[in-house]
């Protein structure tokens, strides 16, 4: 079975809390749910850290034996060149994933530091995102 791990970064915990109109009114961990439900021949699991360090040894630990990490790194994306060189040192494709369109918000928001290191990058639309990111990871 394919293990794929989605990892959110600082204030996805929020999430159904946090700015409904910008991220919606569902929670991750039911959201969740329901992806285990759609992708039953997946191995998925989730990991939520406000933490910098903590994501980039979450995709130390991941990212030479799953088949994906779907990777919403939040702020971090705009910010992180360790985890830009955490997501270059592994071998598991990686795709970045917003759940609002950042190019439609603040213009500090537009630049990722994290995508020239990813499979792909799809943002907008809501936590849609994260089936969509699927989807691609298990047609590999």
């Amino acid at each position: 079975m394919d293990k794929i791990i989605i990892i959110n970064g600082p204030n996805l915990n929020l999430l159904g809390e946090r700015e409904p109109a910008i991220y919606g009114k569902t929670s991750f961990a039911e959201y969740f749910e329901g992806l285990q439900v759609a992708f039953p021949d997946a191995q998925l699991s989730s990991f939520q850290s406000n933490h910098e360090g903590e994501i980039i040894d979450k995709i130390h630990e991941c990212g030479f034996d799953h088949k994906g990490i779907i990777l919403n790194a939040g702020a971090l994306t705009h910010t992180s060149l360790a985890i830009a060189d955490a997501i270059a040192a592994v071998t598991t494709p990686v795709i970045e994933v917003h759940i609002s369109n950042v190019h439609a918000r603040e213009p500090f928001r537009h630049p990722s530091y994290l995508a020239g290191h990813c499979a792909g990058v799809i943002t907008g639309f809501g936590l849609e995102r994260y089936r969509l990111a699927l989807s691609a990871l298990l047609r590999e």
